[in-house]
C-alpha cells in the first residue's frame, strides 16, 4: 500500500565530520523499527569496507523508513550525506532530492567549518532546515554557548532548536515529530508525466547499473518502458523497489519517492548522474536541471606498477568512474613510468580514497605521482591555457601570465590560537578577509589562500597549531596572476617528467635542495655516479651527488711499476663513462612523492 503524497518526507542529514550523522541514522532507522535490534550494527549505512575501517561516510546512502504517529502512517526517506570537504559533491546531490535537512550539531565542538558550508548549501537549495545539537549526555557539553552560535552565524532561532544525543538515543521522537511537522511534503503529482532524477548508481555483475532515482512527478511500474534523456535511450524496467535499507522490490514508485530501477543497463557509459528519466514518446517531461559539474581541482598520475595491468587499470577506473562521477581520467604516457591515467580529484582526501578503492576493490598495484592542482597561462598570442600537469606548461618566453587557483578559506578555532594560525595563513601567501567571532571564546578567520598552499598539509598543520580544536572549508574564488615557474628534476642527464612541479619561484630554490636531497637518500647506488639537479629551463639552481659502488681494481697489483695500475684505472674510467651513457637510473615509489617535500623543516 503506497503513501499518499501528503504522508512522505525527504530528507537528508547534514554536519561537519564527526559530529554523528551516521550514529544519528542508526538511531533513527532503530525508532522507527526498519531493522531489527538483531540487524542492528553501528554506522549501519556505511556498508563500504573502506568506510568502516576509516569511520568516515563516502558515499551518500539512501534509505525508507514507515512510522506510525497519531494513527497515521508515514513513508520518510532519508539520505545520510558525508561531512568531509572533498565529498561536498555528495552531498549537494543529496540535497537535490530533498525537501528538508536535519542540521546536527555536536554540542561540544559547537558551530564547525563543514556546519556552515552545508548549512548554507541546504539553504540555498530551499531546504527546511530542522536544527538538531547532539550529544548533550556528554560531560564537556556546552549547549547555551552552541545555541548562540547557531544564532549568531546561522541565524537559526534557538526556540526552534531540538537538543538529543544519537548515541544515548534521546529526543530521537521529537526529532522524527519535527520532520513530521515542519518539513512540507513533495510537490510532485502521481497521475502526471513520469519525471525522476538520477541521483546516485553502482554497478552490479550480475543486474548491470542499477540506477538510484528520486520520482519527481508521475508514477513508474514493473515491466514499464522509459528513456534516458541524457543519450535518449530506452529501456524496460525489469525490477524497482526501495532501500529498507537492503534493496526491497516493489510495484511502483510514485511522485516523492525514492528508490531504484534495473534495467538490464550492461553499459556503463549510459547511466549519467544528473539525468532525467521520463516515458519514450514525443509528450515526455522535459530534462531537470540536473546537478552543476564538479570542479575538480587536483590532478595526479596513476600508472599500474608492473607495467602490465593497462588494462585492468582502465576497467576499474571505468567503473568506479560511474559510481564516483566526480572524478574524472584521461590516458597518458610518461618516460618513466610507461603508460598510465591523469586522474582530476575535487580534493586529497578524494585522491586518496579512489586510490585505495581501486587498490582494495579491483586489486590493481598502482604507482602514483604527485599531485598538483589546475593552473591558467596567458600566452603572448592571446591564448587561455588550462594546465592539468607540469609537462603542459609552455617555454617561458611565450607566457605573458602564469595564474594559480585561489581559495576562500573558513578557519575556526578558539580565541588562544588566533596568533599560530594567523601565522599559518600568512605563511602561505594568505591575504585576510575578515575575522568574526562566533561567540566569546570562538572566532572565524576568512583568508585568502592560493590551493596549491591548503591541499597538501594546511589541514594537518591547522590541527597541530590549534591542538585539534581548529577545522577548516574552502571555495574556490578564481584565478589570480602570481611568480610561478616549472621546477624539472633531472637524474643522470634526464629529466624525469614524473617529477617536474609548478611551484612559486621565491620557494624553488628551497624545494629544489629539499628535492634533490630527498631523491639522493632514496635512490640506491648504481656502479657509476649519478647526478641529481634541480632546474628551472635551463638555469640548475640545486644538486646533488650520488656516488658510484666502489670497486678497487688494483687490489691484485703489488709492488712493480706504476703504469699498470694507471692503465687499470683508466680502463675502469672508461667503462664507468660508457655505463652512464648508457645506464638506466632504476627510481623507488617513494622518491615519486619526494617532490611534497616543501623544505620547510630543513
Amino acid at each position: 500500500m503506497q503513501s499518499p503524497v501528503s504522508h512522505l518526507r525527504n530528507f537528508c542529514i547534514v554536519a561537519h565530520i564527526d559530529h554523528g550523522k551516521s550514529t544519528l541514522a542508526d538511531r533513527l532507522l532503530e525508532f522507527t523499527g526498519t531493522v531489527s535490534k538483531r540487524e542492528m550494527q553501528d554506522q549501519l549505512l556505511d556498508d563500504m569496507a573502506l568506510e568502516r575501517s576509516r569511520g568516515i561516510t563516502i558515499k551518500a546512502r539512501a534509505v525508507c523508513m514507515h512510522y506510525t504517529r497519531d494513527g497515521q502512517d508515514y513513508e520518510l526517506n532519508l539520505i545520510d550525506t558525508p561531512g568531509h570537504v572533498d565529498f561536498h559533491y555528495e552531498v549537494s546531490r543529496s540535497l537535490a532530492c530533498c525537501e528538508g535537512a536535519i542540521l546536527v550539531v555536536d554540542a561540544a565542538q559547537g558551530v564547525e567549518a563543514q556546519t556552515l558550508a552545508n548549512a548554507f548549501a541546504a539553504m540555498n537549495s530551499g531546504l527546511y532546515i530542522v536544527p538538531f545539537i547532539n550529544k548533550i549526555d556528554l560531560q564537556n557539553a556546552r549547549i547555551d554557548e552552541v545555541l548562540v552560535e547557531m544564532e549568531h552565524s546561522l541565524a537559526i532561532d534557538p526556540s526552534e532548536v531540538l537538543k538529543g544525543s544519537a548515541k544515548a538515543g534521546l529526543g530521537i521522537a521529537e526529532l522524527l515529530g519535527a520532520v513530521i511537522d515542519r518539513v512540507p511534503p513533495p510537490k510532485g503529482d502521481p497521475d502526471g508525466v513520469l519525471q525522476a532524477m538520477v541521483f546516485d548508481s553502482h554497478y552490479d555483475d550480475y543486474r548491470g547499473a542499477i540506477t538510484y532515482v528520486r520520482v519527481m512527478n508521475g508514477t513508474v511500474r514493473k515491466g514499464q518502458k522509459v528513456r534516458f534523456l541524457s543519450n535518449a535511450s530506452t529501456h524496460e524496467v525489469v525490477d524497482l523497489g526501495q532501500f529498507v535499507p537492503g534493496p526491497q522490490p516493489c510495484e511502483s514508485l510514485q511522485a516523492g519517492q525514492v528508490g531504484y530501477l534495473i534495467c538490464n543497463i550492461k553499459s556503463l557509459s549510459m547511466v549519467h548522474i544528473g539525468d532525467t528519466i521520463t516515458i519514450p514518446s514525443d509528450n515526455g517531461a522535459p530534462a531537470l536541471p540536473g546537478y552543476k559539474e564538479p570542479k575538480r581541482m587536483v590532478y595526479c598520475g596513476l600508472y599500474p606498477s608492473d607495467g602490465q595491468d593497462f588494462s585492468e587499470l582502465r576497467e576499474a577506473l571505468e567503473k568506479l568512474s560511474i559510481n564516483d562521477p566526480s572524478f574524472e581520467f584521461e590516458p597518458e604516457t610518461s618516460d618513466a613510468l610507461g603508460f598510465g591515467f591523469r586522474c582530476g580529484f575535487l580534493g586529497l582526501l578524494h585522491m586518496e580514497i579512489v586510490q585505495q578503492r581501486l587498490e582494495g576493490e579491483s586489486d590493481v598495484d598502482l604507482i602514483q605521482t604527485a599531485p598538483n592542482v589546475t593552473y591558467e597561462i596567458l600566452t603572448r598570442d592571446g591564448q587561455t591555457l588550462t594546465i592539468h600537469k607540469p609537462q603542459e606548461v609552455p617555454d617561458a618566453g611565450q607566457i605573458e601570465e602564469f595564474r594559480q587557483p585561489i581559495v576562500r578559506v573558513n578557519l575556526i578555532q578558539p580565541v588562544e590560537f588566533i596568533g599560530p594560525v594567523m601565522k599559518l595563513c600568512q605563511d602561505r601567501r594568505g591575504a585576510l578577509v575578515r575575522q568574526e567571532y562566533l561567540s566569546p571564546t570562538r572566532t572565524m578567520l576568512v583568508y585568502d589562500i592560493p590551493l596549491a598552499e591548503v591541499i597538501y598539509d594546511l589541514h594537518d598543520k591547522l590541527k597541530s597549531a590549534t591542538r585539534g580544536y581548529g577545522t577548516m572549508d574552502y571555495d574556490l574564488v578564481g584565478y589570480e596572476a602570481a611568480d610561478l615557474c616549472k621546477l624539472d628534476i633531472v637524474v643522470n642527464n634526464n629529466r624525469v617528467d614524473a617529477l617536474s612541479v609548478i611551484c612559486h619561484r621565491g620557494d624553488a630554490d628551497r624545494r629544489g635542495r629539499a628535492v634533490c636531497r630527498r631523491l639522493k637518500d632514496e635512490i640506491e647506488r648504481h656502479m657509476f655516479e649519478v647526478a641529481i639537479q634541480a632546474a628551472i629551463g635551463s638555469r640548475v639552481i640545486a644538486r646533488e651527488t650520488k656516488p658510484a659502488m666502489r670497486k678497487n681494481v688494483t687490489a691484485k697489483c703489488y709492488g712493480g711499476d706504476i703504469t699498470r695500475k694507471r692503465k687499470l684505472w683508466a680502463k675502469q674510467k672508461e667503462g664507468k663513462k660508457r655505463m652512464k651513457s648508457i645506464g638506466q637510473v632504476d627510481i623507488p615509489q617513494k622518491a615519486f612523492l619526494a617532490v611534497l617535500d616543501t623544505g620547510e623543516e630543513k
